[in-house]
């Protein structure tokens, strides 16, 4: 069992293989910063606000667990991460596209800065492979609407977000809502 009390990585050759927590993290924060500076159109806006709540969905389900247990003040670090997230939804809900854009800044900025080096400091490289598979699998069944209310800890974010995110797909297919980059 892992530090993080997660399960073993399927054997492969003895290698331990797999994009970490932190890469693929880090690639999300470069694809919705590059967005989010362009985003003029509305087709564009649109893929942000469901990239964007992706992306914070699954920080809420893996990220943060991970880090309440691996770095130490990992609590406060969360708690404070997780306020931080709620104001970016209610922004996202509002759509003030410079709000947007400055509390994405914040978002990465603490991310990469802060929990980014802790995380690669004290969890082992399995462990943040683990959760690198599991923040993949969440944002394809995360919602693509910002849900400032719904619940933003296990267990019942990972209960309630994929639920939201059926709806929000229904939405998304009826209204012809463009929702992933690649689709622009």
């Amino acid at each position: 069992m892992s530090a993080l009390n997660l399960p073993p990585l399927p054997p492969v050759g003895g290698e331990t293989t797999g994009r970490n927590v932190i890469d693929v993290l880090t690639e999300q924060h470069r694809s919705l910063l590059a967005l989010a500076s362009r985003a003029s159109t509305d087709r564009e806006i649109q893929v942000l606000i469901a990239e964007l709540s992706r992306h914070l969905s699954a920080e809420e389900q893996y990220l943060y667990p991970g880090v309440r247990r691996a770095v130490p003040d990992g609590d406060r670090i969360a708690d404070r991460e997780l306020a931080e997230d709620h104001e970016l939804l209610l922004l996202l809900a509002d759509f003030a596209l410079d709000d947007v854009r400055a509390a994405l800044h914040r978002h990465v900025e603490a991310d990469e800065s802060e929990l980014f080096p802790l995380l690669a400091q004290m969890v082992p490289v399995e462990d943040l492979i683990r959760i690198g598979n599991r923040v993949e699998t969440a944002a394809e069944a995360a919602p693509t609407r910002p849900h400032p209310r719904t619940p933003s800890r296990p267990p019942w974010n990972k209960i309630v977000d994929p639920v939201v995110a059926m709806i929000d797909k229904a939405r998304d297919v009826t209204a012809r809502r463009t929702t992933y980059l690649k689709d622009l």
